[in-house]
């Protein structure tokens, strides 16, 4: 199997900004747990009423149904890590606020409506990071991530419900939503050094796009690619069969494993251990190059297993076919999650990830309404074949299509390794991280120019930046006498053009091919972009500012003031690649 140079989860922790977004993450996944425990038990409590209970629950998951893909049009209009922030601020305000309501014992609609703004204003959080993550880490590294993240998410799984109770034993639900409160402070402060940034989308389309419109790009990227679509459509699916699972794991633990009750949570954590002792091997998969091949087994992993179910009554046994559920599933999501964050535009990723979620959440309600339905038609035995056995055939069926879509991923990627390695040649990127080297090789072109032919020409405007593949070129420019003079010689590996778009002037010089030259072409824009999110090196400054100083005879510690002052939106200081 060929497989992509995948990092290991460690190596994704090396880098310091996705560091903080996980330790944010751990912090406030635990946190909401502890949370979610806290709320319920209270709420039951005040009303002795499962409806109550019920309530509840609608209150956190509604909103992420019908705000979710808003939320992702949110993630694009906003400056992400900003956005982030003053998400965790405002929950940290809300949770103070839940605090004194359940301290002075008030309605419990009020309760509930507390929970469900909190829940509605996290709708966007979600997907900034999940579009943000592609940002913080190198191509190679980007499956590691998200695993490392889904990793995250099942320890607080597992650790977070019973870390509540103890809470809740030795203090009272107040304690533990303050601590849900703190850990939201914590989150703020700590995404806030998170230094990369998204640039910010008009998605409103200069005001004339109502909430429906704008919310409907997400979906309508989504449908319009059918690759795209289609690794989404496994991890919806793996989804519905989560949603099944709520249903189906009460009927287990009662008729198969005589557990009682209490087997329903030893099942569930079963999938959550699982998902944890399988990270470095979903992580290994997911980083396959050949995607159908990891979301097929993924699949095969989390849905086949469960017709053991059939003959089981071993507690024991039955957790151990959970674990095994658990990380397939972990396979799945990962696999889709990365294509996804690959194949999306990233200006409109955080709406394509907000439509993603929200499909995904459907998909889990949907799958705990037909669990019933299907226990009901055709028994538990007859539910179970055709949750293990159908929905995995009806995957097999998008074979051909994921098969063709890994061909052209192939293709893209052996496109770009040539264009990277050349880049990572260059002084004028040595500081440059892997991400901003892969998103600098996509948004280039390579061409050819003949002998005697003007690259650039002074006074021009600078829309590009130029590498020499092979080849010779002459940099010469007119002085304020009108004379011609020439100023240096350019071969393999040298870079041109990138001195007009980090002044935003007309080009200061003219370049030209002394004999047939390869170049790499790097569209403006994008180049200004990446800069703008990972800032100018100290490499870029002061290369840009030596050859400017040629050019106009003034010192290069000069040019290289001006230039900071020029270009404000690089990073403003030196050294920040």
């Amino acid at each position: 199997m060929r497989r992509r140079r995948g990092g290991t989860l460690a190596a994704t922790l090396r880098h310091p900004d996705f560091r903080a977004l996980v330790v944010a993450d751990a912090v406030s996944d635990a946190g909401s747990w502890v949370y979610v425990v806290a709320l319920t038990v209270y709420v039951f409590d005040r009303t002795h009423s499962p409806a109550w209970v019920g309530l509840v629950t609608i209150g956190r998951l509604l909103p992420a149904m019908v705000f979710g893909a808003y939320g992702g049009v949110l993630a694009d209009r906003f400056e992400r890590v900003r956005l982030m922030r003053s998400i965790d601020l405002i929950a940290t305000v809300l949770m103070a606020l839940l605090a004194l309501d359940v301290a002075a014992k008030g309605s419990p609609a009020l309760t509930i409506v507390l929970a469900a703004v909190n829940s509605t204003l996290l709708r966007a959080y979600d997907p900034a990071a999940a579009a943000l993550t592609p940002e913080l880490v190198p191509e190679d590294d980007l499956a590691a991530a998200n695993t490392l993240r889904n990793t995250v998410q099942n320890l607080a799984v597992i650790a977070g419900p019973g870390l509540g109770a103890l809470l809740l034993a030795l203090g009272s639900p107040v304690v533990c939503i303050v601590i849900n409160g703190a850990t939201f402070l914590f989150g703020a402060v700590v995404v806030s050094r998170i230094r990369t940034r998204s640039n910010p989308v008009d998605v409103t389309e200069g005001g004339s796009a109502g909430v429906f419109r704008q919310t409907a790009v997400g979906m309508r990227t989504l449908v319009s690619s059918p690759s795209t679509l289609l690794v989404a459509a496994f991890s919806i699916i793996a989804t519905f069969v989560y949603g099944t699972d709520t249903v189906m794991f009460v009927e287990i633990s009662l008729h198969r494993l005589a557990t009682g009750t209490n087997g329903y949570g030893l099942l569930l954590a079963g999938t959550g251990v699982g998902g944890v002792l399988a990270a470095g091997i979903a992580n290994r998969i997911a980083s396959w190059s050949r995607l159908a091949s990891a979301l097929l087994l993924g699949m095969g992993f989390y849905c086949v297993p469960s017709i053991l179910f059939v003959d089981v009554h071993s507690p024991v046994i039955g957790f151990l076919i959970e674990v095994v559920r658990g990380g397939g599933t972990l396979i799945v999501d990962v696999a889709a999650l990365t294509a996804i964050q690959r194949t999306m535009p990233r200006q409109i990723l955080g709406r394509a990830m907000g439509a993603f979620m929200t499909l995904a959440i459907g998909a889990g309600a949907l799958g705990s309404v037909v669990a019933p339905a299907l226990l009901g038609l055709v028994g538990l035995n007859g539910a179970l074949w055709v949750l293990a056995l159908v929905l995995p055939v009806l995957c097999v069926l998008g074979w051909p299509k994921l098969a063709a879509m890994d061909r052209a991923n192939l293709g893209h990627f052996a496109l770009l390794a040539p264009r990277i390695a050349l880049l990572e040649r260059a002084a004028l990127f040595a500081e440059a991280p892997r991400a901003a080297l892969e998103q600098l090789a996509d948004a280039s072109r390579e061409i050819t120019v003949t002998v005697g032919t003007d690259v650039v020409r002074q006074g021009e405007e600078a829309d590009a930046l130029y590498l020499v593949r092979a080849g010779r070129l002459t940099v010469h420019a007119l002085g304020d006498d009108g004379q011609g003079r020439e100023l240096a010689h350019l071969g393999e590996g040298d870079v041109f053009g990138e001195i007009g778009l980090l002044r935003r002037v007309p080009r200061t010089a003219t370049v030209t091919a002394e004999e047939s030259v390869d170049l790499l072409r790097v569209d403006g824009e994008s180049f200004l972009d990446v800069l703008a999110r990972n800032g100018a090196s100290t490499s870029l400054l002061e290369g840009a500012a030596a050859r400017l100083a040629r050019s106009t005879r003034v010192t290069p510690r000069v040019v290289a003031s001006v230039m900071a002052q020029d270009a404000p939106e690089l990073g403003g200081e030196v050294g920040t690649a």
